[in-house]
């Protein structure tokens, strides 16, 4: 269960039932295996489950203290009331900090209580939660560094770029505790991701993509495959390695749908519409982004990507009736999602909203708005982190500035970007021509051989026989006009 085989460990709790039907905690696991947080909230029927199984363990009266507590906890995440979900895990990590404190050797109870707090975010302050699991884990891990819900949840809450190097250790020591779990396997490239280890990243998510592909003994559902697709086809990205990253982008849209959890099947969609998304452009294929076209019986929200990629795209070549086109198009689909059957995904559609804008606006000549749009997106990625496979606000602000002749400021804004997401090969490359374009020799150099350093052998991307260039003689680009 915290490897997330959800399947395998309902199997095992069910097998626990069968041995010992008098086992209290066996029914408690059950229901616990129902909650499945960090991947999506129960659905009715599971709640409906889950409840069933804490009153048949609270009929069987737990024999010890602590196993009442547990059970008192799980019965506040599922007892049937009017409360959100939100409300519940808020609640639910309430009672398990008292099982913590009540139980300071209980190795488990950290872990929970860990776990408990991921869930629930703290909205004054978005990091908090993370730091305080941080803490609680860190001795457990030090103590038992083969926990696999110490590494796992480790991963999780370091999972920002203000907090990533806390959870290196834990990632580079997960995927030797669960190797069986294509979702271990994956986790530690998310602080990989995060820190631009690249090589590393790649690693961690083709032995994640062949334990999906080949499971032993156990059922994997397909969506493991895409989210290793996923992360595998943008750090290849990164590397320059178009060819593998145009693969990956096509396998995902292999990927049998049937395969995939039936919780997860509007991720299906999702990938076949950001993968070409991404690949587009990260290339800098612009003519390719913007002749993206959405599929229609996919999800507003998921339809919504093509036409950023689109405004985007028509943002670069200066196609103003494309851009119009696609934010309108956009922001249909925005407000069709907050009328439809998953109104939550509509708060996830507001950074590329303002991006889309922000592209349209630099069309009107509206520059201080569309700066405005993405300093906020930026500063707010500063400090909660973007998703580890997204386009960076703060280097889209650089690309704007270039775009309307004010180098100083770009150059400024790359490196920024950069200190939050390292070894980007479009903020390297755009460091170093900015860099270059203004006359600052030492800066350029620096840029370009990082970029060079970064990038596979064998990427016939162009940029990188302009970084060549640069790296062999420091002369300034003439200015744009």
């Amino acid at each position: 269960m915290h490897s997330f085989l959800f399947d395998a460990a309902e199997d095992r709790f069910k097998a626990a039932v069968r041995e010992d039907s008098s086992c209290a905690m066996a029914y408690w696991a059950q229901a616990i295996g129902l909650y499945r947080p960090l991947v999506y909230a129960p659905s009715d029927a599971d709640m409906k489950q889950a409840w069933a199984f804490i009153q048949k363990a609270q009929t069987l009266k737990p024999a010890t203290q602590r196993e009442r507590d547990y059970v008192a906890a799980a019965a506040v995440l599922f007892t049937p009331d009017e409360r959100s979900f939100d409300e519940r895990s808020h609640e639910y990590a309430a009672a398990m900090e008292k099982i913590y404190s009540k139980y300071p050797k209980d190795r488990e109870a950290a872990v929970f209580y860990a776990l408990s707090l991921l869930t629930s975010t703290d909205s004054k302050d978005p990091i908090a939660n993370s730091e305080k699991a941080i803490a609680i884990l860190n001795p457990v891990f030090h103590e038992n560094p083969d926990n696999p819900g110490v590494a796992h949840y480790l991963i999780h809450a370091a999972d920002s770029p203000r907090l990533a190097h806390a959870g290196l250790e834990a990632a580079r020591r997960y995927a030797r505790i669960a190797s069986a779990s294509p979702h271990a396997l994956h986790m530690p490239s998310h602080i990989f991701a995060r820190l631009g280890l690249w090589r590393e990243d790649i690693r961690s998510n083709l032995e994640s993509l062949k334990a999906a592909q080949n499971p032993t003994g156990v059922y994997v559902g397909a969506e493991n495959q895409l989210h290793a697709m996923e992360f595998l086809e943008y750090a290849y990205l990164q590397i320059g390695d178009d060819k593998r990253a145009k693969e990956m982008m096509e396998a995902q849209a292999r990927v049998d749908p049937a395969q995939v959890d039936k919780n997860l099947q509007d991720y299906v969609n999702h990938t076949r519409a950001n993968s070409p998304a991404l690949y587009y452009l990260e290339t800098r294929n612009w003519k390719a982004a913007e002749a993206l076209q959405p599929d229609l019986n996919a999800e507003p929200y998921n339809q919504a990507i093509t036409h950023w990629a689109r405004a985007i795209a028509a943002g670069h070549l200066h196609d103003i009736a494309t851009a119009e086109d696609a934010v309108n198009r956009y922001d249909a689909l925005l407000e069709a999602t907050k009328t439809g059957p998953r109104p939550e995904r509509a708060k996830h559609m507001t950074t590329r909203r303002d991006e889309a804008h922000a592209w349209l606006y630099v069309l009107q000549g509206k520059d201080q708005e569309a700066i405005a749009l993405l300093q906020a997106l930026a500063d707010k990625q500063d400090a909660e982190g973007k998703g580890e496979i997204e386009l960076p606000a703060r280097e889209m602000l650089a690309d704007v500035l270039l775009e309307i002749n004010r180098p100083s400021e770009a150059l400024a804004e790359y490196e920024k970007s950069l200190s939050v997401d390292p070894n980007r090969f479009n903020g390297l490359y755009g460091a170093g021509r900015v860099a270059q374009l203004l006359g600052q020799s030492e800066k350029q150099r620096k840029y370009y051989s990082q970029l060079l350093k970064s990038c596979a052998a064998n990427s016939r991307r162009p940029e990188l026989t302009i970084a060549r260039a640069g790296t062999a003689r420091a002369k300034p680009l003439k200015k744009r006009p």
